[in-house]
């Protein structure tokens, strides 16, 4: 429906409304995923007065209590009305399509208008610039072919001149000769003025061949020029009926443009009138909805009541029949009503009992859900009790296993020999080492023979070369728990080149049953805080990583690799211990670490920066004293608790004698440097042992370093590592003799760092 120029709505069919959009094309006949022919709607077509008919449709039935009729009824016109929408949503869609496809087609015949129009404006202008420049062309031509005729008539005239004064000289020549006898003094007079005459004759006749040449010249140019310019003027024809053809090529777009604009116009007028149209019809569909819901509602509730009246049909039918078969019977029967009345009540009276039964056991049940009720909070304050001992037992744990650890010593010592090796050169009859078997021995004591001469020790635990890499962590897991507690703990490896500091220590790499002392002790670390968490414990890690080599601190951590002197390696790297024992290393880095994976990256990393060397002893020996750390900072706010621990892991370089190890230059520098650290160690723990006032340390950057570990309240274990192999029974000797030093050293008990209130976490390492 389109409006007309008074205002009115003139009825426009959609079928109608196709044939304006496609230029008269039906829609019936078309094809494609618009089309209606292939539709759920089967090319069913709608008219206005059909639509209206529909929507004013009033469903009457011969039977008004007929339900079933009247639901086919309403059901075939629901269908028709889905029919109905369902066609007009297509028409939209499809006009929809028409309507982008003749917007496209707009826009490209646009573009290619103005496309062409540019083109055309440029080869106009280019004509332009060629015409103008051949017109230029021709008009400096035809100057320079004007001055050329200028001199060419000059030339003929001047040659003119010239023969009419050769004629007279001739003329001159003849009369003289005849009164040549006559005068003689004219004669010679006459003969130079020929010679002079003809001299200039010959110059006038070279002037008269030039100037013929170069008008030969110059009618070659003129004659190419008018070639020239025919050819110009016939591109000029070529261009004037080419811009004329664009021009009418123009003129046609145009008009073609103004045709499309056009029935673009109606195209518009008529979608708008097709969407007040299709509004219309959304409002009268929405109200057919409406009517629909309602006669639905209503025929649900007479299907509802045309049940019931079925169900009392019949129920009446039967009763009916019951009544006219049992109406004869009626008198016989009433006795036997009457017994089932009686079995009825004493029914009854068993019912009342059973209820009574029932009543007494819900009574029960209630009685035992409250007393179940009471277990429960019961059990709860139990479970409150349990959670308060559990926390009380772990602090009585930690109190107990730091009481055992300070009763067994505060320096412990290990000792752990490592297996044969093939660069050992050992056969099966000679053995310098052997483990005695008595009570008061066994698992700790070690024997040592040299030349005959059986050299017993005594120390807190001796693994053999049998030992597992486990059974060495088992010993000390419980000193590694301490640094969890809050106290500072340091455990060290000791022995000659060659003996297996760095295994135990490190491990193999890449082997899980190989792991040394370091990564197993990460993993208990952070094994210990996720399960420390259920009580309410909160850690914070930092792992910093040095070397000690030729007496220089280098940070193994830092991105930095660039090399310094010494002297700023005493400034950037100094050591300094605080009065609460702790010890910092100014500028070291520090990184936080959060899994036992980040640590193990930082290990390979740190390894790598590490200095090694080559030796007779050893192929890859450790050149410089190694020292992780790992500060610990915890906090429960349940227990206002706050400690601060710390793990010290060293792996110490190996101690050897100059004549077995074969150092030169760079390799006996640094064999030097370390015996010298360790002999710095030895008189430390000879001093300690002693009870001497002045205690060493500062002999050496190890022992300056160890101090609060050595001397302090830091609980200190050392593993010594012996060689089995009888030449090294000397050095094995030596670190034995070290070690039962180092065990009979008595420090300060150990104090845990922590306080009963909450506060932020805050290291205080450099």
């Amino acid at each position: 429906m389109v409006g007309t120029a008074n205002g009115s709505r003139t009825p426009v069919t959609p079928r109608q409304a196709f044939s304006v959009v496609n230029g008269g094309q039906d829609p019936g006949t078309r094809s494609g995923p618009g089309s209606i022919a292939g539709s759920d709607c089967g090319g069913i077509e709608f008219t206005r007065e059909e639509v209206e008919a529909l929507l004013n449709m009033k469903i009457r039935t011969k039977d008004k209590f007929n339900l079933k009729e009247k639901c086919e009824i309403m059901m075939e016109y629901i269908k028709k009305l889905r029919m109905c929408v369902r066609w007009f949503q297509e028409f939209e869609g499809e006009l929809s399509l028409e309507h982008e496809k003749l917007k496209k087609m707009f826009e490209s015949a646009e573009k290619k208008s103005n496309d062409m129009e540019m083109l055309m404006n440029a080869k106009e202008e280019e004509l332009n610039s060629i015409i103008m420049e051949l017109q230029t062309n021709y008009a400096t031509l035809q100057e320079k072919f004007t001055k050329e005729e200028t001199d060419k008539l000059a030339a003929i005239q001047t040659l003119m001149t010239e023969k009419d004064a050769r004629l007279s000289a001739e003329r001159s020549q003849a009369s003289l000769t005849e009164d040549l006898e006559k005068a003689l003094r004219e004669s010679s007079s006459a003969n130079q003025k020929i010679i002079s005459l003809n001299d200039m004759y010959k110059r006038l006749q070279e002037y008269n061949t030039s100037l013929q040449q170069y008008n030969s010249k110059l009618q070659t140019e003129l004659n190419q020029t008018s070639e020239t310019l025919k050819n110009v003027e016939r591109e000029k024809a070529a261009l004037t009926e080419n811009l004329s053809n664009l021009r009418g090529y123009h003129d046609a777009q145009q008009e073609q443009l103004t045709n499309t604009k056009a029935s673009l116009e109606e195209t518009m007028k008529l979608k708008d009138g097709l969407v007040t149209e299709v509004g219309c019809l959304r409002g009268d569909l929405q109200q057919v909805r409406d009517d629909r819901d309602r006669q639905l509602a209503l025929v649900q509730d007479l299907t509802a009541e045309v049940l019931q009246y079925k169900e009392c049909t019949g129920k009446s039918a039967a009763e009916l029949g019951t009544l006219t078969s049992r109406s004869v019977e009626l008198e016989a029967t009433c006795t036997l009503q009457s017994e089932t009345i009686r079995r009825l009540q004493e029914e009854l009276a068993t019912a009342q009992k059973s209820l009574e039964i029932s009543d007494l056991s819900s009574v029960e049940t209630r009685i035992g859900y409250e007393e179940q009720k009471k277990v429960n909070s019961e059990l709860q304050i139990r479970l409150v009790e349990a959670e308060s001992k559990v926390i009380e037992g772990e602090a009585l744990r930690k109190k107990m296993h730091n009481t055992i650890l300070e009763l067994k010593g505060n320096i412990r010592v290990f000792c752990r020999v490592r297996p044969f090796l093939s660069d050992d050169g050992i056969d099966s009859v000679t053995k310098t080492i052997s483990f005695p078997t008595t009570t008061e021995a066994l698992g700790r004591g070690i024997e040592v023979v040299q030349q005959g001469q059986t050299h017993p020790f005594m120390f807190d635990k001796v693994f053999t070369p049998q030992s597992s890499q486990e059974e060495v962590f088992v010993e000390i897991s419980q000193l590694v728990q301490s640094a969890l507690d809050g106290y500072k703990v340091c455990i060290f490896a000791y022995g000659q080149t060659g003996s297996g500091k760095t295994h135990t220590m490190m491990g193999t790499p890449g082997s899980y049953d190989d792991k040394g002392l370091i990564p197993r002790s990460l993993e208990q670390i952070f094994d210990a805080r996720e399960k420390l968490k259920e009580q309410g414990w909160k850690y914070e890690m930092q792992v910093s990583m040095l070397e000690i080599y030729n007496e220089t601190i280098r940070d193994l951590l830092s991105s930095n690799k660039s090399c310094s002197t010494d002297s700023g390696n005493k400034q950037q790297y100094a050591i300094k211990h605080d009065s609460n024992g702790n010890t910092n290393v100014a500028d070291l880095t520090i990184v936080d670490v959060r899994s036992s994976k980040e640590v193990a990256f930082l290990l390979n990393r740190a390894a790598q920066s590490r200095s090694v060397g080559k030796t007779q002893m050893n192929e890859q020996s450790s050149r410089s004293h190694f020292v992780f750390t790992l500060r610990i900072s915890g906090v429960n706010e349940t227990m206002e608790q706050h400690v601060q621990g710390v793990l010290n892991l060293i792996d110490l370089a190996g101690s050897e004698r100059l004549s077995k190890s074969g150092s030169t230059g760079d390799r006996l520098k640094e064999t030097q440097a370390i015996n010298k650290s360790l002999s710095s160690l030895t008189d430390v723990i000879f001093a300690l042992a002693k009870k001497e006032e002045h205690i060493p340390y500062r002999n050496s950057k190890l022992t300056y370093l160890l101090q609060p570990c050595l001397g302090g309240d830091s609980k200190t274990l050392m593993v010594v590592n012996v060689s089995p192999a009888p030449s090294s029974v000397n050095e094995s000797l030596c670190s034995l003799r070290f070690a039962a030093r180092v065990n009979a050293c008595e420090i300060s008990i150990p104090r845990r760092q922590t306080s009963m209130r909450y506060l932020e976490p805050r290291l205080s390492y450099g």
